[in-house]
């Protein structure tokens, strides 16, 4: 058998729902004998049964709308099974709906775009409202607040079932009211009934009838003209009361802007900003131009306005040094006021700020000269000396007036040629020179040395002797110097007895024009060698013979035989002079004093002496190699002076006694008496 209950959801639990031992018809003892069991078709028990009784009661509450969704009829199924005998039983709760739930739209807003131009009576189909609930607790009918353009009225499908419609009862204009916001409301038929809403947001589409406007007809900026590129000039702004397409503005600059300010000025399309694009290369003060606004529409709309910028001028420009003119180099017996280069200086910033003063260092023999407008004249003020300084970098400094300055430097090398002012000069007054006699021909004495501060050929120095004599004779004949470096020569050799110093004056001339010379004094002395051997004065021999000196026979010891005379043309101690014995017949009776030269006896005279003796004087100088000369003396033992000199040649003295001839004699008389003993030996041993 079935058996179908009833219940409302959401009944709570515990609730009784009937006797199910009662509506089977049979014992409530014999469920638990017979080991009843109820089998849900859902997973959730949501009824339970006393075993005992019978009483079927809720265990869970039941939510019709979450069990059963959208369905018409909601039911539960149940299977009671029971055993001894087996048998099976169909139990079916069909669950009641009550009014638990409201209407609800799916969205929490509706948008609805309606063009400006529609005509009243325009219809827009609103959203229907879902109520969970079925039956009259479901949804009943929709109410719209009060607006003066919408209405609403419902419709009905074919298949009956309602819907609502926005109908337009007047006019739109979005420009004043962009937007229209409406409440629908949707009641269920509960008792009490209940009610949903959701708004309803009404855009009115726009239509291109406006045009873009200004703010200002006439916008005014002031910039720098050194502006670096993007800066801001000025923002401008055009509203369009349309929207979307028809209210986007973009900008741009007309046709009747010239394309110079075009690239020199920027616009941003959808901002309006205009910025600086690049350097502003412009001699005017104040630049107009013309702004174009134009919406996006099919069908744009424009409108312009005038821009007025003006150029403040900034000192952003440094003076310009320009030299026109530069004869160079400048002599350096230039006289002050010679004009040296001539200056252009410009400054394009107008004003104050192109104004410009110009000016050099102070300690330098130039000076500025304005000439004509922006021209100077750069002129000597004072001598020149290229000996000093060869040349000037003269540094050209020009500072505009403008805040702050801006100064421009240019330096110019102003080069001093030579000329021939200055004359040769000799490193000294005077020059020594020594040289040796007897030197050979052509060798070289001493190099005078002059110079010459000048360049080129004023400097260029050449060396000449000037006209002179020596001793009677041209300095060309003792000397020669080189043309180019000064050195002195000897052109023939000096003779220190003949000439023991001179001097003469070397010229030193430049090859300027004209030419400046200079003379120096040379001294020359020549130093003497030991080239004369000493000459005996005294005593003299004639014709190759020997001098004689008489000395009584019974002279005294230390007489004075004779004293040696002798002179040497040498100097220093080329001409010291020592005295020696060289020979002496008797070595003992004579002596010779070294520096006196005099000859005196040793000892007194004795009867027995010779009365001839000869001696040898040597006279030596201390030259390096000495030279030396020798005198023989013959000396005469006599009380009174003979009226015939002896004959020195044999000197006097006794021959001595083994000479080679008696050694000769003597060896062969030997010989003989030998020879002749032995005779005489042998003829005795015959004999016996």
């Amino acid at each position: 058998g079935q058996v179908v209950y009833s219940i409302a959801e959401e009944t709570e639990r515990g609730a009784s729902v009937g006797n199910i031992a009662k509506d089977l018809g049979m014992d409530a003892a014999t469920l638990s004998a017979r080991k009843f069991r109820m089998i849900a078709s859902s997973s959730k028990q949501y009824f339970n049964i006393n075993a005992s009784t019978g009483a079927l009661s809720v265990n869970e509450s039941i939510d019709r709308e979450q069990l059963c969704e959208l369905k018409s009829s909601c039911l539960l199924n149940y299977e009671l099974v029971l055993e001894n005998p087996l048998e099976l039983y169909r139990v079916e709760f069909k669950v009641l709906d009550i009014n638990d739930n409201s209407p609800s739209f799916s969205l929490s807003e509706y948008h609805i775009n309606v063009p400006e131009f529609l005509s009243p009576g325009a219809r827009f189909t609103l959203p229907n409202a879902q109520d969970l609930d079925e039956g009259t607790n479901s949804v009943q009918n929709y109410t719209l607040s009060p607006d003066e353009h919408f209405r609403l009225e419902m419709q009905t499908r074919g298949d009956g079932s309602k819907y609502p419609e926005l109908v337009l009862k007047k006019a739109l204009d979005r420009e004043q009211q962009a937007t229209h916001r409406l409440i629908l409301t949707a009641k269920d038929g509960g008792d009490p009934p209940k009610s949903g809403d959701v708004p309803i947001v009404v855009t009115v589409l726009d239509t291109n009838d406006n045009a873009p406007e200004f703010e200002h007809s006439v916008y005014r900026a002031s910039i720098l003209e050194n502006s670096p590129s993007g800066t801001l000039v000025v923002q401008v702004h055009a509203a369009d009361l349309d929207e979307g397409p028809n209210g986007e503005v973009r900008y741009s600059f007309s046709n009747t802007t010239s394309a110079d300010l075009q690239r020199m000025f920027l616009i941003h399309p959808h901002t309006g900003e205009v910025t600086v694009n690049g350097v502003l290369a412009v001699q005017r003060p104040l630049l107009e131009m013309l702004i174009e606004a134009r919406d996006n529409g099919a069908f744009g709309m424009s409108s312009t306005a005038k821009l007025l910028v003006e150029i403040t001028d900034v000192n952003n420009h440094g003076p310009e040094i320009t030299i026109t003119s530069l004869p160079s180099p400048i002599p350096e017996d230039a006289v002050p006021g010679t004009v040296i280069a001539l200056l252009s200086i410009m400054d394009k910033d107008p004003g104050e700020n192109g104004k410009v003063t110009c000016q050099i260092p102070d300690n330098l023999p130039f000076q500025l000269k304005p000439s004509l407008e922006n021209y100077y004249s750069l002129v000597t003020s004072g001598l020149l000396d290229r000996e000093l300084i060869s040349g000037y970098n003269i540094t050209i400094t020009a500072t505009d007036l403008g805040s702050p300055p801006i100064t421009t430097q240019k330096t110019l090398w102003v080069q001093i040629s030579d000329v021939n002012d200055n004359p040769p000069v000799f490193s000294a007054d005077t020059f020594d020179v020594f040289v040796e006699e007897n030197n050979p021909l052509g060798a070289f004495l001493y190099q005078v040395s002059a110079s010459d501060p000048d360049m080129g050929e004023n400097g260029r120095i050449s060396y000449t002797l000037r006209n002179s004599t020596i001793a009677g004779s041209a300095l060309a004949s003792f000397l020669s110097v080189s043309l180019a470096n000064g050195s002195i020569y000897a052109t023939r050799a000096f003779d220190f007895e003949q000439l023991r110093s001179f001097h003469f004056q070397v010229e030193a001339k430049d090859n300027g024009s004209p030419a400046l010379s200079a003379a120096v004094t040379v001294n020359v002395y020549i130093s003497d060698q030991n080239d004369n051997a000493p000459a005996i004065l005294y005593p003299i021999s004639q014709n190759g013979s020997v001098a004689v000196e008489v000395v009584p026979r019974l002279a005294d010891e230390d007489y004075l035989v004779t004293k040696v005379v002798a002179d040497d043309e040498d100097n220093a101690e080329n001409a010291w002079l020592s005295y020696h014995l060289a020979h002496s017949s008797d070595s003992t009776l004579f002596r010779l004093a070294p520096h006196s030269g005099e000859l005196r006896t040793t000892r007194s005279m004795r009867s027995t002496d010779f009365l001839k003796h000869k001696v040898v004087v040597v006279v030596r100088d201390h030259g390096d190699p000495p030279l030396s000369s020798t005198v023989t003396v013959g000396i005469l033992l006599a009380d009174t002076l003979p009226q015939a000199l002896p004959d020195f040649d044999d000197s006097g003295e006794p021959p001595p006694l083994l000479n080679a001839t008696n050694i000769y004699l003597i060896v062969s008389l030997a010989c003989v008496s030998c020879i002749f003993a032995a005779f005489l030996l042998f003829l005795a041993i015959v004999r016996l």
